[in-house]
């Protein structure tokens, strides 16, 4: 018996010290996470994202994008053609009066002392509910913070608002995650520059009050401690608005009707079937989406309100969709990210990730390379890139690239500007690119201003089309049948705004494609269970 217990002792002694083994490179055979081998870090903990509030994930792939019924509007501005989107996450939900309201607050407490104008303008434009016909003045004065309407769509809100609020979204969500993990106690106090914003945490230029920092196990610091950076896994990327082909792929669902990489039925919404009616025994007959069904007709009849809104409903009525997503056709239209422009040749659109509207900033640094000091509000500078420090990259070489290959004077004169340095490699060459240039655009403005151009666009003059001119997808409670189509497309300048737009937040999936975490398994036939 005295030897068995002391088998037991050396087994358990053998496999402590084999689980306190450090894992070794393949390459070098140094150790990780050894303060004596100079202290290269790696985690293993985090390699599945971990899901941020508010989000669902949206598994990705390929599919037909663009308009797939007549095009009643003649625009003949979505001609379908096959891309891939990568898998992300997307907010189940669109954004409520209650969590706009929330960022409002915040904004009021932190800045209204030293910046009053940050909080002037964020707040979202009430006056849109007005209409010389009609009396909506109880929505100008209610819809937004009436208790009754807090889990309605925001509106009111325009395309840089919205981003504004996905910025804000981001660094109250990671410096959540450092105060649950005991890296940061919560601090009610931040005001002005002295607030949690994640870059300028990555960048060594916020601290705020510190409950236990990470080991540090770099010796060359001299550091016992050190602040979290990105390669430790625990903040999350940025919140910001889906890409249009992000939002339509994710509003069509074929997650749910899709087997063997064969999708059994082609949607026309972002359910099955061609009907606005719920075909379930248990719902039949129930509208399952808000919108406009016809002139004079908002929610049906008394005793029989179909719909159940004549303006916005919550936001989790009706069915989600297969990815569990609410709302993705009626109640409101949203905000995406992309800069409009009329359908180019299929030819010069990328089929991955496709996305117009790049515009390529970093980091300003000092007159010594250093990160500059943060602003007065606490945010990291960024400015666009230099031409002249891509000189040697094939990708691109200019920051502002959305009017690539779009039919503007640079894409008329075939002058493909991201290789523009490379070809011009003598002084004599880049001064005759340059004077062509130069030429070409002095006609084309001038047959601008005569009405005599049909090859580009003339921003401001003769066409609402410009680099400020944003994409919104969906139909909203205004809207008939047609606009619940996720295909279809519209735009509006992106400092504006309408009592039928609100906007849902994305975020990038970092990683595998595929997730295991539970939460990020469940599907619209779950919640259609739930509320039927």
């Amino acid at each position: 018996m005295m030897k068995s217990n002391k088998l037991i002792i050396v087994l358990s002694s053998v496999l402590i010290i084999a689980s306190c083994a450090r894992e070794k490179s393949s390459s070098t055979g140094w150790e990780y996470n050894n303060s004596k081998n100079g202290g290269f870090e790696t985690n293993n903990k985090f390699q599945e994202q971990i899901t941020g509030p508010g989000l669902l994930f949206v598994e990705g792939g390929s599919f037909t994008m663009g308009r797939v019924e007549q095009d009643v509007m003649y625009d003949w501005n979505n001609v379908p053609r096959k891309v891939t989107v990568s898998s992300f996450y997307l907010d189940e939900t669109e954004v409520r009066n209650v969590d706009y309201l929330e960022y409002l607050h915040w904004i009021k407490r932190v800045y209204s002392q030293s910046y009053p104008e940050v909080y002037k303008k964020s707040l979202p434009d009430t006056l849109v509910w007005r209409d010389k016909l009609g009396y909506n003045e109880p929505f100008v004065t209610q819809y937004l913070r009436h208790p009754a309407y807090q889990n309605y769509p925001v509106v009111g809100v325009s395309w840089t608002q919205a981003n504004d609020y996905c910025t804000w979204r981001t660094d109250r969500v990671n410096e959540r995650i450092l105060i649950n993990e005991g890296i940061l106690k919560e601090d009610p106090e931040q005001v002005d520059d002295n607030t949690f914003n994640t870059e300028a945490y990555l960048a060594g230029q916020y601290e705020g009050i510190i409950r236990r920092n990470l080991r540090n196990l770099d010796p060359s610091t001299g550091e016992k401690s050190r602040q979290v950076r990105m390669e430790d896994g625990l903040l999350l990327p940025k919140y910001r608005l889906a890409t249009e082909a992000e939002w339509e792929f994710a509003a069509l669902g074929y997650v749910g009707n899709t087997q063997e990489e064969n999708t059994n039925e082609r949607k026309l919404y972002p359910w099955n079937g061609s009907s606005l009616r719920n075909g379930d025994p248990k719902n039949q007959g129930e509208i399952m989406a808000n919108f406009k069904r016809g002139r004079g007709d908002n929610m049906g009849v008394a005793g029989n309100l179909n719909d159940n809104a004549d303006i916005t409903a919550p936001v989790r009525s009706y069915w989600p969709n297969d990815y569990g997503l609410y709302n993705m056709a009626g109640n409101v239209a949203e905000w995406v990210m992309d800069v409009y422009r009329p359908e180019i040749e299929q030819t010069t659109i990328s089929d991955h990730r496709n996305f117009r509207g790049n515009v390529y900033t970093t980091q300003k640094t000092d007159e010594d390379g250093f990160i500059a000091e943060k602003d007065s509000l606490g945010r990291i500078t960024m400015v666009p890139v230099d031409v002249q420090g891509n000189v040697y990259r094939r990708n691109y070489k200019k920051s502002d690239n959305i009017n690539y290959l779009d039919g503007d004077i640079e894409s008329q004169m075939g002058i493909d500007w991201n290789n523009f340095l490379e070809e011009t490699t003598t002084s004599d060459t880049a001064r005759v690119q340059i004077d062509k240039w130069n030429q070409k655009a002095e006609q084309y403005k001038d047959n601008a201003k005569t009405g005599n151009s049909s090859e580009m666009y003339a921003y401001g003059e003769s066409s609402l089309v410009t680099d400020r001119t944003r994409v919104f997808k969906g139909g909203s409670w205004k809207d008939r049948a047609y606009w619940l189509n996720p295909g279809t497309r519209r735009f509006l300048d992106q400092d504006q705004s309408t009592d039928a737009i609100g906007f849902r937040c994305a975020m990038d999936r970092v990683g595998a494609p595929v997730s295991n975490q539970k939460e990020n398994t469940r599907r619209g036939a779950d919640y259609s269970k739930k509320n039927n």
